[in-house]
């Protein structure tokens, strides 16, 4: 089975020789897994997924840290993030090559039976999501636990910590045509912002279940492979009886964007994952340029603050619904330069 997806900036072709893999990636992909194309631009990562279920075994292999080992220029995760897959990762030229093979010990197939939705989520990551991140940064790009959207009004970066509702807010946005570029992670170099294929996840999903009762969903209509934010949105929920918005200090933005980033359990296992092959491979940064990028972000653009009234459950209001409402309305006098 082949297929094309464009992720974190990156063209990824997929090869993949294991139906029920397949199956992982394509739901993950969020609707953003298509055919391979006969033309088209070079891709810049190609992943194999081969059916064979032994661990690599390179004699010329020696060992990097716990779990992986270097051999030559590639870097071979004996059992990535817990996976239950062996990953070799190798950079030739212009593409990052990644090739699995699952050999999973006891312990990870026990793992794989009773915690499901937490497999295939891994799975995910160590396969497609992580790889792309890693070579995102390779060409200057930093990780960042964002949404961003484009509505008529222009193009806004939401920032703030997971659960604050940010989700909510772009479901509301695609409900009402604008266009998104990612509903939960994405990187940037500082100027555009390149989203991650991944589902959509909120209370109104239908698919997959996952954390905090919500539910996994394909983007309603194609996704935005990347937007240029025209201002930054931090969001908070606070004990109040309306949506505000507020202008903020560039500092408070760009804080907001590294806590949130680093506090995203969607990115928990990637920073060990991404040392261990810069460290291997000597390319790109030894830590992420979260920091830099933030900054550059914030200063560059006008940072508000976005405050939405809190549910007795401790959700957003739902976005649309007096007295929340949809965020490109409430940005639109800062988005048109209103000084209001």
């Amino acid at each position: 089975m082949h297929g094309r997806l464009q992720t974190a900036g990156e063209i990824v072709d997929i090869d993949c020789r294991v139906d029920w893999v397949w199956s992982l990636l394509a739901e993950g992909a969020g609707g953003g897994l298509v055919g391979a194309p006969v033309d088209g631009p070079p891709s810049t990562m190609r992943l194999l997924v081969e059916a064979d279920r032994r661990a690599f075994d390179d004699r010329r292999a020696v060992v990097l840290t716990r779990g992986a080992r270097l051999a030559g220029t590639a870097v071979i995760f004996d059992d990535a993030c817990a996976s239950g897959f062996s990953v070799h990762v190798q950079p030739v030229g212009d593409q990052l090559l990644v090739t699995a093979r699952y050999h999973p010990e006891a312990k990870a197939r026990a793992a794989a039976m009773l915690l499901r939705s937490r497999f295939h989520l891994i799975v995910r990551s160590v396969l497609i999501h992580y790889p792309a991140l890693w070579w995102a940064g390779v060409h200057g790009r930093a990780p960042l636990h964002v949404s961003a959207f484009a509505s008529s009004a222009g193009a806004v970066l939401l920032a703030g910590p997971g659960g604050v509702g940010k989700s909510t807010l772009v479901a509301a946005e695609l409900a009402a045509g604008s266009i998104a570029t990612s509903d939960n992670l994405a990187v940037s170099d500082g100027t555009e912002v390149f989203g991650v294929a991944e589902p959509i996840r909120s209370c109104a999903g239908t698919g997959r279940r996952v954390a905090y009762g919500r539910r996994e969903a394909a983007w309603p209509a194609e996704r935005a492979l990347s937007v240029r934010p025209q201002l930054i949105g931090v969001v908070q929920l606070r004990e109040v009886s309306a949506a505000s918005c507020e202008p903020i200090l560039p500092d408070r933005a760009s804080r907001s964007l590294l806590t949130g980033t680093f506090m995203a359990g969607e990115l928990r296992r990637y920073w060990a994952f991404g040392a261990t092959l810069a460290a291997g491979t000597g390319l790109g940064p030894a830590q992420p340029a979260v920091e830099t990028v933030a900054r550059q972000l914030a200063a560059s653009l006008p940072c508000y603050l976005l405050t939405l009234a809190r549910t007795t459950s401790g959700s957003a209001k739902a976005v649309g619904s007096a007295p929340a409402p949809r965020m490109s309305e409430l940005l639109t006098a800062e988005l048109d330069g209103d000084p209001r």
